[in-house]
């Protein structure tokens, strides 16, 4: 499969699927930082400590 290609009725669910049972480790990915540690998210996903950051924007 190339990247794009994935029908999202099939590749989604099969991702959940994957998930359920253990095999796709999600949660162990995506870390999620306040909007203020910028610049640790950006050199934490440099060095690879990081493979999926998410920034969060402060509430005001």
């Amino acid at each position: 499969m190339l990247e794009g290609s994935a029908v999202p009725q099939i590749f989604l669910p099969r991702l959940i699927g994957y998930w359920k049972t253990r095999l796709f480790p999600f949660d162990s990915l995506v870390r999620t930082y306040p909007l203020s540690e910028i610049n640790a998210t950006e050199g934490n996903s440099l060095s690879g400590t990081t493979i999926k950051p998410v920034l969060l924007p402060t509430p005001e």
